[in-house]
């Protein structure tokens, strides 16, 4: 951690005003002007929280969803207890995690996903950008998995290469995506919202059988990018927050 990030975090508005309000993270910020712009979360919503550490998003979504909702928080990290919302310590593309997903439902319907997910930054731009974009990509999958047809999902990426293949991939699920960039971010990050509404009923025909991350693989290979696991420092370990991601041989 350098000298100049500590004082620019200890300098940072969004951080004391999230400690002075009893969020967890300056991060709640971000969603709450997500919502404020696009309503995402509406009373009575049932709402997943996939990588929800340290738990700053799944307070925001209690506050949004009432006492009709439901708020699921979903990490691989334990997370203390959020007042008027479920825990589980697991991983989202695990069945047995989305077991118990369904049993917290009860049968309801799953209305929201969102996700504030980061990788394990390395400090090189490229590879955060391409681990954050994997991650990006396979919680995508997931909420199409889970959210009933008219959901909503709203997810975190960086900008960067291979960015557009995810947009289109969402565009393929959701009849409305836009990006948004909260003034709650960082000025120095180039972190992105994708801000998917109406998830359709089957993907349009193009996708069709595929699934995302398919999609963003064919958009990568395209663009003549390929990842060896030469590129990968010694001692950098290929986590991104929902699962230990297996590399890709050629």
């Amino acid at each position: 951690m350098s000298k100049r990030w500590y004082q620019e975090s200890r300098r940072d508005p969004w951080r004391r005003e999230a400690r002075s309000k009893g969020y967890r993270a300056r991060s709640a910020y971000k969603l709450k002007q997500i919502q404020d712009r696009f309503s995402v979360i509406r009373r009575g919503d049932n709402v997943l929280d996939i990588g929800c550490h340290p738990g700053g998003w799944t307070q925001v979504a209690v506050e949004e969803s009432g006492e009709n909702g439901l708020v699921i928080g979903v990490d691989l990290l334990a997370t203390s207890p959020v007042e008027g919302a479920r825990l589980i310590i697991g991983d989202a593309t695990e069945e047995s995690t989305l077991t118990q997903i369904r049993s917290l439902l009860g049968g309801e319907d799953l209305n929201v996903v969102i996700s504030d997910i980061s990788p394990r930054l390395t400090g090189r731009y490229d590879t955060d950008q391409a681990i954050s974009l994997e991650l990006s990509t396979t919680v995508l999958d997931v909420a199409i998995d889970v959210l009933i047809p008219g959901g909503t999902f709203v997810t975190k990426t960086f900008q960067g290469t291979g960015i557009e293949g995810l947009v289109e991939a969402a565009k393929d699920r959701f009849s409305n995506v836009q990006r948004f960039a909260p003034t709650a971010s960082r000025n120095s990050s180039s972190e992105t919202y994708l801000i998917c509404r109406n998830k359709l009923p089957s993907a349009r025909k193009r996708a069709a059988g595929r699934t995302a991350m398919q999609q963003v693989s064919d958009h990568l290979s395209s663009l003549g990018i390929v990842t060896e696991p030469e590129d990968l420092d010694d001692g950098v370990t290929p986590m991104v927050g929902l699962r230990r991601l297996s590399r890709k041989e050629e």
